[in-house]
């Protein structure tokens, strides 16, 4: 999972379409429902024996860093395969809202193939990042957060005033609003945090999302950085009728179990 706040989605105030994030929603949550973790395909049976597929197919299809480096061309497609897959419905929904929330207005930036292309290299590149630090371990890791994180610093640089509202926790779940300059680096910053205290074994892969977010911004840095002022990038976060753009964010903590980004 991605996210450390509690809320609901609101709608930009750009409402175009996003053909492209669609597409990657719906072979996500498609992937899922016929794999054995949604549990409605009987073909996995229940049980022990659904325990047994889940883990099968998590190591089939997602990334196992000790498998990964061994030159199998099959485990060099794992880091693309395991954008697809996600482990419990609070993994898949947790990400999928996200990607919603702050792709559309990142994929409009960017146009179709442009955003196409930066999604699922830099998702690659963090499963991959993540593998690259942890070559002996045996642990299957699956998720589509090391790409949404890219998104994420994209974001950050293209719409740094576009208002993120989310209910923290620790000030009682009270809705207060903040500039993406505020929120994006405050969370990539409790997944520095807990990527220092990661023991080995399941749970969450934080580097996976920090290696995303931080691919995603000098990428966004490095395309859009002679454009400031142009469409909502560094100079300001603007809306086609002028208003300031308001998101709202809603993350559910990460289920334990497989490594999931």
């Amino acid at each position: 999972m991605i996210g450390n706040w509690n809320g609901t989605v609101g709608r930009a105030v750009r409402n175009r379409p996003a053909p492209v994030l669609c597409t990657l929603i719906a072979l996500c949550c498609l992937v899922f429902l016929i794999g054995p973790a949604s549990g409605f395909n009987p073909v996995y049976g229940s049980g022990d024996e659904l325990l047994a597929a889940q883990r099968a197919y998590f190591r089939r299809w997602g990334v196992v860093p000790a498998e990964l480096f061994e030159g199998a061309p099959r485990a060099a497609l794992t880091p693309a395969t395991a954008l697809f897959v996600h482990g419990s419905w609070v993994h898949l929904l947790g990400n999928m809202l996200f990607l919603y929330v702050f792709g559309t207005m990142t994929e409009d930036r960017m146009g179709r193939v442009e955003f196409t292309l930066f999604y699922l290299g830099c998702g690659y590149l963090a499963l991959l990042g993540y593998a690259a630090a942890n070559t002996g371990s045996a642990q299957s890791l699956v998720g589509a957060s090391g790409a949404i994180s890219a998104v994420l610093g994209a974001f950050l640089y293209l719409f740094p005033r576009a208002r993120v509202t989310s209910l923290l926790p620790f000030l009682f779940f009270l809705p207060l609003r903040f500039p993406a300059w505020v929120v994006l680096p405050f969370w990539a910053a409790l997944q520095w945090v807990a990527a220092g205290r990661a023991a080995q074994g399941p749970g969450v892969a934080y580097l996976a999302h920090l290696v995303g977010f931080g691919l995603g911004l000098l990428y966004a840095w490095a395309r859009f950085g002679t454009k400031k002022g142009h469409r909502g990038g560094p100079g300001g976060a603007a809306a086609g009728d002028g208003r300031a753009t308001r998101v709202k964010s809603a993350p559910a903590p990460a289920p334990e179990g497989e490594n999931q980004p």
